[in-house]
């Protein structure tokens, strides 16, 4: 089964309820008032239509067919535009200097880090939100090429000015605060 197949039949499961990652709800006061922005890997689009009630001119890309029209659809609902694609990031990524703002949320791929800090313009922004190795709970990928290392979102965006970054691993009470995720805010 090829990968968008794979995606195609997990979306055709979903209920259509899509929410913005954490990151973005969270730290959203952080976004400009207008640029362009893309949530990579979109899913549902969550992100993307947080995106577009910000204001911002925003694409969606996602390998998964269903997907992208299940966003399409909650867009036009919602009177939003966004453009919505059917696209392989790692095959088609996005242009240099191409982005104001990037949302990646639970989408792992370290081959292609080097390139979306490329596709930021200066003082483009980054929220990365995703799984990290050192879980309190089994949620998310079991394959630890899918899982984050110990702060390797600080060294996957090296060289940027990180923000806001959180990595709790398994300190402390690991029934309260923010578990088994990793996130980052960063400016190029």
């Amino acid at each position: 089964m090829s990968l968008a197949a794979k995606w195609n039949e997990i979306y055709k499961k979903k209920d259509l309820k899509p929410t913005a990652s954490y990151v973005l709800e969270q730290y959203q006061h952080l976004l400009p008032s207008q640029g362009t922005a893309l949530d990579l890997a979109c899913g549902q689009g969550g992100n993307a239509i947080l995106l577009a009630k910000a204001g911002l001119t925003v694409s969606a890309w996602d390998i998964s067919e269903v997907a992208i029209e299940q966003l399409s659809s909650l867009a036009q609902s919602h009177s939003l535009v966004v453009n919505a694609q059917v696209r392989d990031v790692l095959k088609n990524p996005p242009e240099k200097n191409s982005l104001d703002v990037l949302v990646v949320s639970f989408f792992l791929d370290r081959s292609i880090c080097k390139v979306l800090l490329a596709a930021l313009k200066p003082n483009g922004l980054v929220f990365y939100q995703t799984y990290c190795q050192m879980k309190t709970e089994q949620k998310g990928p079991k394959n630890k090429s899918y899982l984050l290392a110990d702060n390797e979102l600080l060294t996957l965006f090296e060289g940027m000015k990180v923000r806001v970054y959180s990595d709790e691993a398994l300190l402390g009470d690991h029934a309260k605060g923010f578990r088994n995720q990793a996130f980052l805010v960063a400016e190029r």
